[in-house]
């Protein structure tokens, strides 16, 4: 059992809410089996206070954290330093200290892609539910797949326009458009790939679903439906692509893949990805002890 001392280096996750999170059971099970001696802890934060636990995460010495919903964009101006990557995609979900202040940059696409590689996605159609941080590493994700179209879709209007502008200077080399929601009805049988990037669903609400079950009869049977959301497993989500004949990814290996590769970033060595995946199984009782 890793042993917290006065010399024990902190890390964490920042978000609302965060209490859901299983990535301080994948971390914390990295650092007992590295031997080091760090701690990864849940960090609720709320929007309004984002800045205050921000200089807070500086006074007491916290070396790095983790960020989700709903902070990957609104981080951005109080870091010293984002990498360029996370700067096409607008977002950012590791941070990390340096002697010049806080740095960020965003694993989420490597995260996002690494279930997807063994699928061949060039030339096809990727939908995408949802408009926020989590999408536009999917969209960046979904480029590099080589889809000859990406598709977003979204409820707020205003929003919607305002992402659909932020990448106008990207040049992504794929079209990218973005809808309503209520154009799901004709986009969904003609998609490839939908990837739920929403909270929809996300534990406690697991009876939620981004798709209405009309809309979800409209699904593509040959195609992939991927939800980021890791739990409940599966998702509602996937369950009704699943009853259309769908394959279907839910978010653990995303987060399993962006994890270690955050983990890399604050120890400076190789993450244990296979342990990782494994406590995270375990956690969701996908396996036994």
């Amino acid at each position: 059992m890793h042993v917290i001392t006065g010399t024990t280096q902190l890390l964490g996750v920042i978000g609302q809410p965060v209490e859901h999170s299983l990535s301080p059971v994948m971390h914390n099970a990295a650092i007992a089996a590295l031997g080091v001696n760090f701690v990864y802890l849940p960090l609720p934060v709320p929007s309004d206070r984002l800045r205050a636990a921000i200089q807070g995460f500086e006074a007491i010495g916290l070396r790095g954290f983790n960020i989700t919903i709903p902070h990957k964009q609104q981080i951005m101006p109080l870091l010293s330093e984002v990498s360029d990557v996370a700067q096409a995609v607008g977002a950012v979900n590791t941070v990390w200290r340096t002697e010049q202040g806080w740095s960020g940059t965003n694993t989420d696409i490597t995260g996002f892609l690494a279930p997807l590689r063994s699928h061949d996605l060039r030339g096809q159609t990727a939908l995408i539910l949802g408009n926020g941080g989590a999408a536009r590493a999917v969209v960046a994700g979904c480029a590099q797949l080589g889809c000859s179209a990406i598709q977003v879709v979204g409820r707020n209007p205003a929003k919607l326009a305002q992402f659909e502008a932020s990448w106008q200077s990207a040049k992504l080399p794929p079209p990218l458009t973005v809808q309503p929601w209520t154009a799901l009805a004709t986009l969904l049988p003609q998609a490839d790939l939908v990837i739920n990037t929403t909270p929809l669903g996300m534990s406690p609400q697991i009876a939620a679903s981004p798709l209405s079950a009309d809309l979800a009869a409209t699904l593509n049977p040959q195609a992939i439906a991927y939800d980021l959301i890791y739990t409940p497993s599966p998702s509602q989500f996937l369950k009704q692509a699943a009853q259309q004949g769908l394959q279907t990814i839910d978010g653990l290996e995303m987060l399993v893949q962006q994890g270690a590769a955050a983990l890399e970033i604050w120890l400076g060595q190789p993450a244990p990805v296979d342990i990782m995946r494994r406590s995270l199984r375990q956690a969701l009782k996908l396996e036994n002890d």
